[in-house]
């Protein structure tokens, strides 16, 4: 979904320069590479016109030695099986490195939700269940939001798979709205969670949060909440964020002197994740081109956004005064870029570590629903900053031991519990 980039064969070249450092038994390895399941399936959806649309749909189980599997399902015209292979695959290592008991699923299916109707979105979702249940399951697969997809549908899908079943099946759906078997808490947990690694980050370089600046690309909920850790947490500035302009079919950055108001901000902008420039202008701020955020004096640069977008290319702009990058997004900086990172001893936190606040709270989410009883939305993020906080000393630690880069030590770490799952239940 990004380019000329295939995020699978990404994915698999940074797994095979990890299982080469950790001298991983090749047949291992190989099963490692590819996803264990993959489903593809074709949703007839019944229009409000009375025709009838069918609509591609995927959805991969790639690990499922530590737990069932785990993962978003992404509504996007661009979507491929090779973007679904890839983010099962990341998942997998994602809930390995947060050492959650889960493995590694994600699913899709080809279209702009903002081109359907209310109805046609719930048609469509409960179609997806309707091919997909009986691999579906609170001890089989989990599915959840992702891009194009809200807590409302996942209500939907939830209540499909009760009907199918025959009972109340909360646990088979997270990211589930509050009120229909929803944690407290799940949210701003993505975003969150990428502030508590930055604030980690920041202690072990040595720096002072107050009066550093963050630079962030997008604006959906990840980078929202991320805007607003990042100033009430830490008691930076946010100079800009980004957003895809859906009229425009183009994507623009926006700033202001000063730092953005990322509360203001999300007041004008759309369930989609599109800020009305209009507003923005009149109230002080400044539209620029989709990818002047990466050119921004900023101490922190965080991708919020889709994968690839810190390429070979991009990565030149980088000002000399980036100190940490946060990767907020999925598979957001190619390995041409992390070379540059590398000679220029960026601090990175990788994706699957610094973004693992979602899913983890997912987790929750599961535990509650399994209980019949819920937490507040304090206990939640409070589990949520012990979790990844220790995940992140779990990486730091490997990346000194080893004396690797963090994305490699952040693989080695989530590589090993898996391995080690698999041997004790005796695949290898």
């Amino acid at each position: 979904m990004s380019g000329m980039i295939n995020e699978f064969e990404m994915a698999q070249r940074q797994f095979d320069h990890v299982a080469s450092l950790m001298h991983l038994d090749p047949q291992v390895a190989e099963f490692l590479r590819w996803p264990m399941r993959e489903y593809h399936f074709r949703i007839p959806v019944r229009m409000d016109d009375g025709t009838i649309r069918t609509f591609q749909g995927f959805r991969v189980q790639h690990n499922d030695a530590r737990g069932p599997n785990k993962g978003g399902i992404r509504f996007h015209p661009a979507e491929t099986i090779d973007t679904v292979r890839a983010l099962a695959f990341w998942m997998t290592w994602k809930c390995a490195v947060a050492d959650l008991p889960l493995g590694g699923g994600k699913g899709g299916v080809v279209i702009d939700p903002a081109t359907l109707s209310t109805a046609e979105k719930e048609r469509l979702c409960r179609g997806y269940v309707d091919i997909m249940w009986r691999n579906l399951g609170p001890r089989t697969d989990v599915p959840a939001p992702d891009v194009g997809t809200t807590p409302q549908m996942m209500g939907w899908m939830m209540d499909e798979y009760s009907k199918l079943v025959g009972q109340y099946t909360p646990g088979v759906i997270t990211g589930k709205p509050l009120g229909g078997g929803g944690s407290a808490g799940r949210t701003e947990a993505t975003g969150y969670g990428v502030i508590y690694t930055v604030r980690e980050a920041m202690k072990m370089l040595g720096i002072d949060s107050r009066g550093t600046v963050a630079a962030i690309q997008g604006f959906g909920n990840v980078a929202q909440y991320a805007a607003i850790g990042f100033v009430e947490m830490l008691g930076g500035k946010v100079a800009c964020v980004s957003y895809w302009d859906r009229e425009d079919r183009c994507a623009y950055t926006v700033s202001k002197e000063g730092g953005i108001d990322p509360h203001f901000l999300m007041s004008i902008t759309d369930q989609y994740g599109t800020i009305d420039k209009n507003k923005a202008v009149a109230a002080g701020y400044k539209i620029e081109d989709g990818e002047a955020w990466i050119t921004k004096e900023a101490d922190v640069l965080i991708p919020a956004a889709l994968s690839g977008t810190i390429n070979a290319e991009t990565v030149k702009g980088v000002h000399e005064r980036v100190k940490i990058v946060a990767e907020g997004a999925n598979g957001p900086t190619t390995p041409e870029a992390d070379e540059l990172f590398k000679a220029r001893n960026i601090f990175v936190i990788p994706d699957f570590l610094c973004n693992a606040g979602g899913v983890t709270v997912s987790y929750f989410e599961s535990v509650q629903n399994d209980m019949n009883y819920y937490w507040t939305k304090e206990e939640v993020l409070s589990r949520l900053d012990t979790k990844i906080t220790t995940a992140f000393h779990g990486v730091v630690e490997m990346a000194q031991k080893q004396g690797v880069f963090m994305r490699d030590a952040a693989y080695m770490v989530a590589i090993d519990k898996v391995v080690k799952a698999m041997q004790l239940r005796g695949w290898i």
